[in-house]
């Protein structure tokens, strides 16, 4: 009888511990997200753009400095350099503005982003380069049109602003890279 208790007091903690685990396991987009939830501070809509925003420029930054590392062409090393440059910056500026709003920004990549750099990282030369920057044409295309969209539909001006401000950069980046994934053909 006591082993019968002890053995289901051990199987109950195991769960309970295994539960708690769990949770832990959320990734930082996620854990963001639920915290700008919980708070109630900001637009619904505002503190999600910013958190995909934040994530997706980390996204950037990281697969930025794997290019220049692992790249194979010039052209896509120098992309590789200028997306480093151009989304640290716009991290900072988005860091600063989620912090005067009261929005939590994840602070390491989300789990379908941190699947990309662990796809790329297996890959060197050409492969590297081919898959690059075909993630890089589809990733700006859909940053353009977040980034358009929360320009225009926001409830917070400055979260609008910043947007605004940044679309141009992010066509910039995606003309250039279409011109490398046209080259590259």
């Amino acid at each position: 009888m006591k082993k019968t208790i002890l053995l289901a007091m051990l199987i109950a903690s195991g769960l309970t511990l295994q539960s708690c685990g769990t949770s832990e396991k959320k990734d930082s987009e996620e854990r963001a997200e639920q915290a700008n939830e919980d708070k109630n501070t900001s637009d619904d809509d505002d503190s999600e753009f910013a958190v995909k925003a934040a994530s997706g420029g980390m996204l950037e930054v990281e697969l930025g400095r794997m290019a220049q590392e692992k790249a194979q062409s010039q052209q896509v090393k120098d992309f590789g350099a200028m997306m480093v440059k151009d989304h640290s910056q716009a991290n900072d500026e988005l860091k600063a503005l989620a912090a005067s709003k009261n929005i939590t920004l994840p602070t390491t990549l989300g789990e379908e982003h941190q699947k990309h750099v662990d796809e790329l990282a297996k890959l060197s030369g050409k492969d590297f380069d081919k898959k690059y920057v075909s993630m890089m044409v589809d990733d700006h295309k859909e940053d353009v049109d977040e980034f358009e969209e929360a320009s225009k539909d926001g409830k917070d001006p400055d979260i609008k602003a910043f947007a605004s401000k940044t679309i141009p950069t992010l066509k910039e980046h995606l003309d250039k890279i279409k011109a490398i994934n046209d080259a590259m053909k």
